[in-house]
């Protein structure tokens, strides 16, 4: 199949035409959607939820500007790490860029694996809005240092247990949000879907698991070499908290014990490795929700 000739049909055939590639970790997204911009006078918005952050370009893998071949990309390092942005504020944010390129009447792109941010655009949830309670946030941050992140997901499974389905355990940030509302709102948290706003077209990249694993141990070595271990220390070095979602975020939690001298690197290397490649495999089950995904099977 040429996927370019697809795509260049549809936008020609549609209104409000969103192109969505996606895919797990390392499966070359990046090469993809910046082929696919040059064709169409795409415009490319990250749906990576790291990569809202400064200051872990190597561990996000943040495309450099010099790399990005004039393609304009969008919502890349938006906000000081001390600050979290809801998913309800990347929504907004990310429509806003949506709006704006079509008004330039060029054409939008979202790029990246996470599932959540994804669905959020091309399925138009209502998501809550409303302002954090901090000290019963702080509270939790707390109890997670003290008893592990387990410990918090278990209120959540107990107050909402379908949120607790959709939210990984050891991501605090989301688990966090997802109590908060209940405690606030008194009601479970729910993401209700609206009409879509978009004609969505989803491309998807499929590797062989063993090919995909490959690739992720030649990203994370790669990534090492780049200067990761220096990255996640200057982090450190500004005393952010690391429950923060580009602390507490792959790439830079596994780093941490090295730093501090309780593990060596060879083994936190390893625990990267390992946590990416089950973070690969948590997308694809993601993804595998989705019915309108045109895969490009690798090989």
């Amino acid at each position: 199949m040429d996927i370019l000739k697809e795509v260049k049909n549809f936008v020609k055939s549609h209104k409000k035409p969103l192109i969505v590639v996606l895919g797990p970790t390392a499966s070359g997204k990046t090469d993809l959607s910046l082929q696919i911009a040059h064709e169409i006078n795409g415009e490319i918005i990250s749906t990576d939820s790291r990569q809202l952050y400064k200051g872990l370009e190597i561990g996000s893998d943040i495309i450099p500007e010099e790399k990005r071949e004039g393609i304009p990309h969008h919502m890349l390092g938006i906000s000081e790490p001390k600050k979290t942005i809801t998913l309800a504020e990347y929504q907004d944010m990310a429509n806003e860029k949506i709006k704006e390129i079509f008004k330039k009447k060029n054409v939008p792109m979202l790029v990246g694996g996470t599932g959540l941010y994804i669905s959020a655009i091309t399925q138009g949830y209502q998501l809550p809005r409303m302002e954090p309670d901090l000290k019963l946030r702080a509270r939790l941050f707390k109890q997670a240092e003290k008893y592990g992140n387990n410990y918090i997901y278990k209120k959540l499974q107990k107050l909402d247990p379908s949120a607790a389905k959709k939210i990984h355990p050891n991501n605090l940030v989301y688990v966090v949000r997802a109590i908060e509302i209940n405690k606030i709102k008194k009601e479970n948290k729910k993401d209700k879907k609206i009409n879509p706003k978009y004609d969505v077209f989803m491309v998807g990249i499929d590797w062989p698991r063993e090919k995909l694993y490959e690739r992720i141990g030649l990203r994370v070595d790669n990534q090492l070499k780049r200067g990761l271990v220096n990255e996640v220390k200057t982090l450190m070095k500004k005393g952010y908290n690391e429950t923060l979602p580009a602390i507490s975020s792959l790439g830079a939690k596994e780093i941490i014990p090295y730093i501090r001298g309780e593990s060596t690197l060879e083994e936190c290397t390893e625990l990267l490795k390992k946590n990416t490649r089950n973070y690969a495999k948590r997308q694809m089950t993601w993804f595998r929700r989705y019915k309108n995904i045109i895969w490009l099977k690798k090989h």
